[in-house]
């Protein structure tokens, strides 16, 4: 747990490193707030029609107790009265309309904000999400969003209308006794430095605040979901993974306690200097009435006023801590706004029409970046190792097979000089041990990485001179973990394909051998699958996964390990089903199965992120290589 603890430290630590509030910032925030301007200028219009009408009441008030009450002027009492009645109505009515300009105005910008976040984080590569916690993301689409609406919609306007009012409320006290006025303002610089010193504690602890909220989230994230959970029961870490949660909650808090402390702080001090300039203001008022300087009513009105300054006052200063504070939101939602796209889409792309299939990889080297540059802040989980001989490997998740080889795959390049071609038509099959480079090819196959050298080629395009959504069209993949949407089948496998029939659904269920077990359900296609799919079998999994690929009848299939689950009688039926629609289009396979193998045009053996052999299955078990040392140690059985 120390560790763990000085993880958080230094997480923490590091926010002090983020830059400070600045012009160029602000700038960006108001361009979201520019959409609704006519709204903004809406509510400070209604802002300043309220806050005149409630000016006007301590001067009805000093009508009253000068001349109405003295002078037994029952008409003028009746007329104050009214009119101190009807100010709070008119007054009320104002705040309705501009409550409501400002809440469409905070709501907007949640919304712009987030469909933006959503949108650029749709545009990020695999490597983003495979070095980013969810939680994390999750945080910053909700919390660190309404955050920066606060300095939208409530925090300028607040800003705006204290100006306002202290302009106008000043006017009015200078009009009603100067030398009052001055005794009452003397003492406004002291909320100035009082403001700008703990403006800059509450700016910090805010954002400690929502990077230790999003530490939390991302801990109830892995540890909660379907998958997570079943790890924590397996590994009996049920006591471990409270013991983390609850230091990360106990740092989250600390910091509330303490953020709630200093605003306390700031307010007592507030509070202090508020009752001193009240003192100087009475005192001398009470004094001067004395000598009958000026009238009872007056020093009244003034009091009223000096009241509604000092909390204009208030509000004026403290916006700008709110705001600073707020814009931390704003710094942690542009730094995910900010991060680089990988993979980009060219300006002149290419359309992809009417492919064809044939695939080409020309002396195609890839290596994973190990650097953490473009993403978020690092994966803190106690126990990860992240490296393994100097290479993260997209297969070390993959249980490695007892009956084949036991080969290190430890190295710095995942994939050296792949140089082949697939025609349409051809199966084409990836054999080797677990961690040789496989499902890393595939990957560079719908560009969910790029190659760091040489070149792939679909019907003679680059991939990247192609759009992104047109080489998703013409890709099927089916990778070894199924995921499924916690919803309905007939939405799994429409995802594929949103227009398709339930004749088409039908048709792609029965040539993945997984109708019949559709409709022997309650509820057949409209069957909840649950959360990733878990009340299904694995099998049952991969069948629908193979019918949504199917539906989506893409001109290029991969599939990666995508029968792994099934029994013999499945596989075949499958496979038959996959040659029958599959004839004419190009078909990428990895497995380690004899029956996948055998009718492949053409078998690629790969080692260490290179193809060291390769030809059909009778040519390889000639050449008594590592293909043939597979054969007899796994497909043979």
């Amino acid at each position: 747990m120390a560790m763990r603890g000085r993880n958080w430290h230094s997480y923490i630590h590091a926010s002090k490193e983020q830059p400070r509030l600045t012009w160029v910032q602000i700038k960006r925030v108001l361009r979201y707030g520019k959409p609704y301007t006519w709204r903004v200028i809406g509510s400070l219009l209604s802002i300043l029609a309220y806050t005149g009408v409630a000016l006007l009441s301590p001067l009805i008030l000093r009508h009253l107790i000068d001349y109405a009450i003295p002078e037994k002027d029952l008409q003028r009492l009746v007329l104050a009265a009214v009119a101190l009645l009807l100010l709070p109505i008119i007054s009320g009515f104002f705040q309705i309309i501009t409550r409501r300009l400002v809440s469409q105005v905070g709501e907007g910008v949640i919304f712009d904000l987030r469909v933006s976040l959503y949108t650029h984080l749709q545009r990020m590569s695999l490597r983003f999400f495979t070095h980013t916690q969810l939680g994390e993301l999750i945080s910053r689409l909700n919390n660190d969003v309404i955050g920066a609406q606060t300095a939208i919609s409530r925090t300028l306007v607040t800003l705006v209308t204290s100006f306002i009012e202290v302009l106008i409320t000043l006017t009015v006290m200078l009009t009603l006794e100067w030398r009052l006025t001055l005794m009452g303002i003397i003492i406004l610089p002291l909320f100035i430095i009082t403001a700008r010193r703990l403006g800059r504690v509450f700016r910090e602890i805010a954002r400690q605040q929502m990077e230790m909220n999003a530490r939390m989230n991302a801990t109830m994230n892995e540890t909660l979901n379907i998958g997570g959970a079943l790890l924590v029961k397996l590994f009996g870490q049920r006591e471990a993974e409270v013991e983390r949660f609850s230091n990360r909650a106990e740092e989250v808090k600390n910091l509330g306690i303490r953020r709630a402390t200093m605003a306390i702080v700031f307010m007592v001090i507030v509070h202090l200097l508020t009752a001193v300039g009240s003192a100087l203001v009475y005192g001398v008022g009470g004094y001067l009435v004395i000598l009958e300087m000026f009238t009872l009513g007056t020093i009244v009105a003034f009091g009223d006023y000096l009241s509604r300054l000092y909390n204009s006052f208030q509000g004026f200063i403290n916006a700008p801590v709110e705001f600073a504070t707020s814009m931390v939101s704003f710094e942690r939602v542009f730094e995910v706004l900010d991060l680089p796209v990988d993979i980009e889409e060219r300006p002149d792309a290419l359309p992809l029409e009417s492919p064809r299939g044939k695939l080409e990889f020309e002396n195609v080297t890839f290596k994973y970046r190990d650097s953490n540059d473009g993403l978020l802040s690092y994966v803190d989980r106690p126990y990860s190792i992240e490296k393994v001989g100097g290479v993260l490997s997209d297969e070390a998740h993959q249980p490695s097979d007892p009956a084949q080889p036991v080969s290190s795959q430890a190295r710095e390049l995942a994939l050296r000089d792949i140089s082949f071609c697939a025609n349409p038509g051809d199966l084409v099959a990836l054999v080797g041990p677990s961690g040789a480079g496989k499902t890393t090819l595939t990957y560079l196959i719908p560009r969910l990485y790029d190659p760091d050298e040489g070149l792939i080629r679909i019907d003679g395009h680059d991939l990247r001179d192609l759009r992104l959504d047109d080489l998703a069209d013409s890709i099927g993949m089916v990778t070894q973990e199924t995921y499924l949407f916690h919803d309905t089948i007939r939405a799994n496998l429409q995802y594929a394909n949103p227009q398709a029939s339930d004749d088409d659904l039908m048709q792609a269920a029965q040539a993945a051998n997984i109708h019949q077990f559709i409709v022997d359900l309650p509820d057949g296609y409209n069957t909840i699958v649950g959360e990733r799919g878990y009340r299904l079998s694995g099998g049952e999994k991969q069948r629908l996964a193979l019918a949504r690929v199917l539906l989506k009848d893409p001109r290029i299939m991969i599939l990666d390990e995508a029968t792994s689950h099934l029994d013999s009688e499945s596989e075949a039926l499958i496979q038959e089903a996959l040659e029958r629609m599959y004839a004419n289009r190009t078909r990428i396979v990895i497995a380690h199965r004899l029956s996948t193998i055998l009718p492949a045009d053409l078998i690629f053996v790969m080692d260490k992120g290179e193809v060291i052999e390769r030809g059909t299955h009778q040519e390889l078990l000639a050449l008594g290589g590592l293909y043939a040392n597979l054969y007899e140690t796994q497909f043979k059985q």
